[in-house]
């Protein structure tokens, strides 16, 4: 008999070691539910709160970016405005001397002052080239009408 009690009073100790062990269990998932679920609400209050600012900071902040953006670029038209009219300025005042005007003369337009004599080169590729470009033109100008009437009447291929 002194067996059997043992026996029971094991079994009613390991009964009882188990009923503690799960009731301890149970406490710490109740816990960790209940810490989670308050940081659940709040990461989402956080999380709202966020979202709230991304969105009404985003269109203020394209648009300060934008008129950045522009700023930089009128400053820069500014910039070369202002060194075209510096260019222009030199250019009025070159305009203003003779000799100036005469060099220009003699360059672009190829006067000649009393007692020169000029030359004029010419290239030889040059002037090969400007054959070739005729073509049509070494014909008499009736034959070139009707090629074009014939080719206007060709498809494309």
């Amino acid at each position: 008999m002194a067996g059997n009690r043992d026996r029971f009073s094991t079994a009613t100790r390991l009964r009882v070691l188990g009923e503690q062990t799960a009731a301890r269990v149970y406490r710490s998932q109740n816990r960790r539910q209940a810490r989670r679920s308050r940081l659940t609400g709040r990461a989402a209050f956080l999380a709202l709160v966020v979202c709230t600012l991304v969105v009404a900071l985003a269109y203020p902040m394209r648009q300060y970016v934008s008129q950045q953006n522009e700023i930089a670029d009128q400053e820069r038209l500014s910039r070369e405005a202002r060194q075209r009219v510096e260019e222009l300025r030199d250019e009025k005042a070159r305009l203003q001397d003779d000799a100036y005007i005469e060099r220009l003369a003699r360059e672009h337009l190829h006067y000649l002052m009393p007692g020169d004599t000029g030359y004029t080169m010419i290239d030889p590729d040059a002037a090969r080239q400007e054959r070739e470009d005729q073509g049509a033109a070494d014909r008499p100008w009736y034959s070139n009408v009707l090629d074009s009437v014939d080719n206007a009447d060709r498809p494309d291929t």
